[in-house]
Order: structure tokens, then C-alpha cells, then sequence
């Protein structure tokens, strides 16, 4: 009894402490491809195989209420502390590699997924890549502003150089 307490109670700790939750459906995978599986996403996330019943326990003690529907048959959880679409990337090209992983949904930002929305979060780009690209695109508007704030000057300079050649000329 102990030791489930303390299991529901490491369980609980990291689903508050994760930026995502993904579950999937490891039946029929051997125990080398789930090391495979937990190796290919361990930068990002911490892959548990977990009772279902003690799941649900964490996951309520958690807050996370909607997840009961996703805990039936043999389920493993991937706990994400890193940027959720990586880890996502890397359940859905292992579950293209191997069939039998499925991916049933998940928990993220406060809201349920389906599996389908937690394809589409692996359809997404990086978080490295959109923040590049926002400061690119930053970048671009500031180097932008700064010929039209340097054309400014240069131009009422230009104007009254005219004025003045003009009124040199006929004088």
C-alpha cells in the first residue's frame, strides 16, 4: 500500500510538473523498442509505463480530470518537460516506424488532446525554429523602419538644397 502511495504521489508530481502529457498504447512492442522509444524522446520527456488505475489517481490529484477515457488497456505516458511538439514529432515517427505504439491523446496547456490533435501539435515546427523566425521577421521590420526613418531626413535635406539652387538661379 506504501508503495502505491508513493507511486501515485511521484505520478501526481510529474503531471503538475509537466508542459504535456502524450499517452499511447504499447501493446505487442518488446522491451528494446520501448527503450528505443524512451531513448529517441529522452531529451524532451520521461517515458513511464504506468497502472492505469494509480494513473488516474496522479492525473485527478493533478487536476487533470478528462483523461480517464485515454487510461484503458495497456498504457505508457510520456511526461514533458521539454518542448511538447518535439516529443511529439518523435512519437509519431516511432509509431510510423512500429505500428503496434498507438497514440491515444494527451494533456497540454490545460486542455484535453485527441490522438488527432497531438498529430497536429507534430505537424507544428519547433519552438526554435518559430521563435527564429519571428526574430527574423522582427528584424526585417526594424531594418524596414530604418530606411524609411533615414529616407526622411535625407529627403528634406534634398528639398532644401532644390529651394536653395532655385533661388541661387534667380537671383
Amino acid at each position: 500500500m506504501a508503495q502505491k502511495e508513493a507511486t501515485v504521489a511521484e505520478l501526481t508530481k510529474n503531471f503538475e510538473d509537466s508542459t504535456a502529457v502524450l499517452l499511447t498504447e504499447y501493446r505487442g512492442l518488446t522491451v528494446a523498442e520501448l527503450k528505443e522509444l524512451r531513448n529517441a524522446i529522452r531529451q524532451d520527456a520521461e517515458y513511464a509505463v504506468v497502472k492505469n488505475t494509480l494513473s488516474k489517481i496522479a492525473a485527478n490529484n493533478a487536476g487533470i480530470t478528462s483523461m480517464d477515457e485515454d487510461l484503458k488497456g495497456p498504457s505508457a505516458i510520456a511526461f514533458v518537460h521539454g518542448d511538447p511538439v518535439t516529443v511529439a514529432k518523435g512519437l509519431r515517427a516511432f509509431a510510423k516506424a512500429h505500428p503496434l505504439l498507438v497514440i491515444k491523446g494527451g494533456y497540454f496547456d490545460g486542455s484535453p488532446l485527441s490522438a488527432e490533435e497531438v498529430n497536429k501539435l507534430a505537424d507544428l515546427e519547433s519552438r526554435e525554429v518559430l521563435l527564429a523566425k519571428l526574430a527574423g521577421a522582427m528584424k526585417a521590420s526594424m531594418t524596414k523602419a530604418a530606411f524609411v526613418f533615414n529616407a526622411l531626413p535625407s529627403k528634406a535635406v534634398r528639398t532644401v538644397d532644390a529651394l536653395r539652387e532655385k533661388q541661387e538661379s534667380a537671383a
